[in-house]
């Protein structure tokens, strides 16, 4: 008995030497990740932690996945930040401060912005479950916002999510040794410009119109959802004018 009970005794330091091994290894992962992205070698994440290569290698099979382990918690905080903010007053203004803060936060994280970058092309999932959540948390947001008429409607979330990798690797090009220093958050501010709905707003190629659209019946402009009543046929008066002379050339001819 003495001798199981030592066995079961002396397992119990092994693993949690290996518990111990895998959390450093994960905290300098993150470091190293953060500050150079998917490029940094796996040598100096063993270093960090003060271990040796294969016991980071015991751990994570390849570099990619000890990759995904270190995002996956970063991108978990960003779908739950989502999903929080989902059933909040003025859905439009609340959307454009998520996307703004998105940025702030993944721009000075060399990881983040590599996995979104990847992720964004199809290249990289931290998983299967987490690039879904963010996704649909992310598609919420953004239904609410063109439903309350802050957002216009003919963006997709595929858009959204090449707007946000272009916005993050220009913050990161204009912050960095060889950028001309702009301010922070001045990439963000034009993005979120580009997405909101006003009357002047250009028409996007290969438009389907899918997403419960409505434009202009004289110049095409989209014209924002109108809550209550018949939906509007012309975005402004000059439009409406500009149809009826028209329609009045027609009738004469």
């Amino acid at each position: 008995m003495r001798a199981e009970g030592g066995a079961r005794h002396g397992h119990a330091p092994a693993r949690a030497d290996a518990r111990r091994n895998r959390a450093l290894v994960l905290q300098a992962a993150r470091s190293a990740f953060e500050e150079q992205g998917l490029g940094v070698p796996l040598g100096e994440i063993a270093r960090r932690a003060g271990v040796g290569a294969g016991t980071v290698y015991r751990h994570f099979p390849s570099k990619e996945a000890l990759f995904r382990a270190a995002v996956v918690e970063r991108i978990e905080l960003f779908t739950d930040t989502a999903r929080d903010l989902v059933d909040v007053d003025d859905p439009g203004e609340v959307f454009f401060r998520y996307l703004s803060s998105v940025v702030r936060l993944a721009s000075r994280n060399k990881a983040l912005c590599d996995a979104l970058e990847a992720a964004g092309t199809g290249h990289f999932a931290p998983s299967p479950e987490v690039g879904r959540d963010f996704d649909e948390a992310l598609e919420s947001l953004l239904t609410r916002a063109q439903l309350a008429g802050a957002v216009r409607l003919d963006v997709g979330l595929a858009d959204l999510k090449a707007l946000l990798v272009g916005c993050l690797s220009m913050e990161q090009a204009r912050s960095g040794p060889d950028g001309d220093g702009g301010a922070p958050g001045r990439m963000a501010a034009l993005m979120c410009d580009a997405l909101r709905s006003h009357g002047t707003v250009t028409k996007l190629p290969g438009s389907s119109g899918n997403r419960n659209e409505t434009c202009c019946a004289e110049c095409g402009t989209v014209i924002e959802a109108a809550r209550t009543g018949r939906p509007a046929r012309y975005c402004g008066g000059a439009c409406r004018q500009r149809a009826h002379r028209a329609r009045g050339r027609t009738r004469r001819g």
